[in-house]
C-alpha cells in the first residue's frame, strides 16, 4: 500500500475513534482531562516536529502557544473584531512571527539556538506579566465568548464532549499533515539541511527558507493548542508563555519519541495522565513523575514509540 494511502487510512480510523469517544466515555471529568491532554499533545508535537525536521531544540515554544491564546482572548474581550477573524489572526500572527524568527535562527544551532528560543519566549512572558492594560498582567484575564462562532453556539466549545472531538480531530489531521509534509519535497530538503547544511547548499538547495517553514509550521501547531485552551477555559494568563511549559513539552516529546511523528503526542498523553494519577495519591507527586521520567529516558532512549517500533520490527522479522 502506498505510504500516502496508508497515512490517510490510519487518520480516517483515528478520526472515527475520536467521534465515537463521547458515546464510549460517559464521565465528563474523563472527557475534560482527555481534552486537556490533547492540548498538551498538540504543543508537544510542535516541539517534536522541530526536532525531527530541523534537528533543533526549542525552549521557547510556549511563546507561540501563548500568542495564540492571548491574541484570541484579548481581541474577543475587547470586541475589537469579529470572533472568526480573531480566530484566524490568533493562528496567523504566531506563524508569521515564527517564520521571521526562523529565518534569523536558520544558521544558529546547538545550545545557542536553545538559549535564543528561551530568551524570546521569556521576553513574551515578561510582556504578558507586566503589561496590566493588555490582559491584567500576572492576574490573567477571563473573557466571555460571543454567542456564535463560525455559525455554531460558542458554549459548545466549552463542553468537554464536543471539544474532545474537535481537538482530537485537529490532532489527527495535524499528525497526518506532518507525515505528508515530511515525505514531500520541502520536507526532504529540510531534512537534508538538518543532516548536512553545507552539502545541501552545495547541491543547490536553499538552506534558510525550508527550516523557517518548519519553524512556522511548528509554531502554527503550538498556536492551535493555545487557542483551543484559551477558548475552552475562557481564560488567559502569563503562564501560557512560561519556559516551564516549553520544558514540559520537550520532556513529553522525548518520552514519547521525538524521532517519530506520533511520538510526542503519545508521550504528552502518557505524561498528562501520569501527573494526574500521581497527584491523586501522593503529596510529593513531582518526585514520582520525575523518577518515572528518568527511568523511561534511560531505558528507552528513543522513547516509548521507539521501543514499540523496535518490538514490532523484531516480531515481523521472526514471522
Amino acid at each position: 500500500m502506498p505510504r500516502t494511502a496508508w497515512i490517510v487510512g490510519v487518520a480516517a480510523l483515528a478520526l472515527a475513534l475520536g467521534v465515537a469517544t463521547p458515546w464510549l466515555v460517559a464521565s465528563k471529568l474523563t472527557l475534560s482531562l482527555t481534552t486537556q491532554a490533547i492540548f498538551d499533545a498538540l504543543l508537544a508535537t510542535s516541539v517534536g516536529f522541530l526536532i525531527l525536521q530541523n534537528g533543533r531544540v526549542s525552549f521557547g515554544q510556549a511563546a507561540f502557544f501563548g500568542l495564540g491564546g492571548y491574541a484570541f482572548g484579548v481581541l474577543v474581550a475587547r470586541q475589537a473584531m469579529a470572533p472568526e477573524l480573531a480566530f484566524v489572526l490568533a493562528l496567523a500572527l504566531p506563524t508569521l512571527v515564527a517564520f521571521l524568527l526562523g529565518i534569523v535562527f536558520a544558521r544558529i544551532t546547538g545550545v545557542a539556538h536553545a538559549m535564543l528560543t528561551l530568551a524570546v519566549g521569556q521576553a513574551f512572558y515578561e510582556i504578558a506579566f507586566r503589561w496590566r492594560e493588555l490582559a491584567k498582567g500576572d492576574d490573567g484575564m477571563s473573557f466571555d465568548l460571543p454567542q456564535r462562532i463560525f455559525g455554531f453556539a460558542s458554549n459548545s466549545l466549552q463542553n468537554p464532549a464536543v471539544m474532545v472531538v474537535i481537538s482530537w480531530s485537529i490532532l489527527v489531521l495535524s499528525l497526518a499533515g506532518l507525515a505528508l509534509f515530511a515525505n514531500s519535497r520541502m520536507g526532504q530538503i529540510a531534512a537534508a539541511v538538518r543532516d548536512n547544511e553545507e552539502r545541501a547548499r552545495f547541491i543547490g538547495h536553499d538552506t534558510t527558507i525550508p527550516p523557517a517553514i518548519v519553524y512556522a509550521i511548528s509554531a502554527f501547531l503550538a498556536a492551535i493548542a493555545g487557542l483551543l485552551q484559551a477558548t475552552y477555559n475562557g481564560y488567559i494568563a502569563p503562564q501560557m508563555f512560561h519556559w516551564s511549559l516549553s520544558g514540559s513539552a520537550l520532556i513529553m516529546a522525548v518520552v514519547g519519541g521525538a524521532q517519530f511523528i506520533i511520538g510526542p503526542a503519545f508521550g504528552a498523553v502518557c505524561f498528562f495522565f501520569l501527573k494526574d494519577f500521581a497527584g491523586r495519591f501522593a503529596e510529593y507527586w513531582p518526585a514520582i513523575v520525575g523518577s518515572v521520567l528518568v527511568a523511561v529516558t534511560l531505558l528507552m532512549p528513543q522513547g516509548i514509540v521507539g521501543l514499540a517500533s523496535r518490538a514490532w520490527t523484531r516480531q515481523r522479522s521472526r514471522s
